[in-house]
């Protein structure tokens, strides 16, 4: 584990204790009973790319480590509601409030605003924030293999599929894919940042592509801007994209979404 995210899982694991002592898991557990019925995550990603389209999941987020603040005039529901109109097939919305200035009301605004499904962006360490992502109404959790061992990964995704929700298992290299394939879900995010440096590239996820069985639906993570970018991870076999800053800092987000997913993926 990088320093940086050993640094992001000792305050979450911190935040997590704070949670749990303010608010019981049985009252989580009626909450995640009471939200409304999951979306289907990656149903909505397969079935866009099946009719021809990417699958692009549109990332809301106020700031990031890299980065700082992002946008200052953040919206959750104006966002979603435009990332939506633009063409987004799914969102991700960030909860971690220490490094991403995120918070779950973030998360429910946002899917209370459009009918898309959501994915609930954390370091998941703990089988309470799964349940407590159902409560927020998430349809899908983030698993980051850099985070887990094994048993840590399949406790988390086994307890997210009892509710309903699907999985993003995130991998950085080729060892930390292998250990991913072992896990059930098919949705298996490359993230193109390196979390030693926080430097991206995307030839990060044609190197690790290739090695990933036709039937997983690949989903390519950080790094891409431009439907130039979009082309190069569809001719490696990449049809579906998790993108945040790159539409989060333009004025006009439904219109810069929808130029980025301009290019017909039939002529590719």
């Amino acid at each position: 584990m990088s320093d940086v995210l050993a640094r992001i899982c000792d305050g979450k694991r911190a935040e997590i204790a704070r949670a749990k002592a303010a608010r019981s898991l049985a009252e989580v557990e009626r909450a995640a009973k009471a939200a409304p019925k999951p979306r289907g995550f990656l149903a909505a990603l397969e079935s866009a790319v099946k009719a021809g389209r990417y699958g692009l999941i549109a990332e809301i987020k106020k700031a990031s480590p890299s980065a700082g603040l992002i946008r200052a005039d953040f919206d959750p529901p104006a966002l979603a509601r435009a990332y939506a109109q633009g063409g987004a097939t799914c969102l991700s919305v960030l909860t971690d409030a220490t490094d991403f200035q995120g918070e779950a009301a973030h998360l429910v605004a946002a899917r209370s605003a459009c009918t898309l499904p959501v994915l609930r962006k954390d370091f998941m360490l703990d089988s309470y924030q799964v349940v407590e992502a159902r409560a927020m109404g998430a349809d899908c959790i983030l698993v980051i293999m850099a985070a887990l061992a094994d048993d840590e990964a399949s406790e988390l995704e086994g307890l997210a599929f009892d509710w309903g929700m699907d999985v993003l298992v995130e991998v950085h290299d080729r060892r930390e894919l292998e250990r991913a394939l072992m896990l059930r879900t098919r949705l298996i995010g490359i993230n193109n940042r390196n979390l030693k440096t926080l430097k991206t590239d995307i030839a990060t996820t044609e190197l690790l592509a290739a090695l990933v069985p036709k039937e997983r639906c690949l989903v390519s993570e950080s790094g891409l801007a431009s439907p130039a970018d979009l082309a190069r991870m569809k001719r490696a076999g990449v049809s579906c994209f998790l993108i945040g800053e790159a539409l989060m800092r333009q004025p006009d987000v439904t219109a810069a979404t929808a130029a980025l997913l301009a290019e017909d993926m039939a002529r590719i």
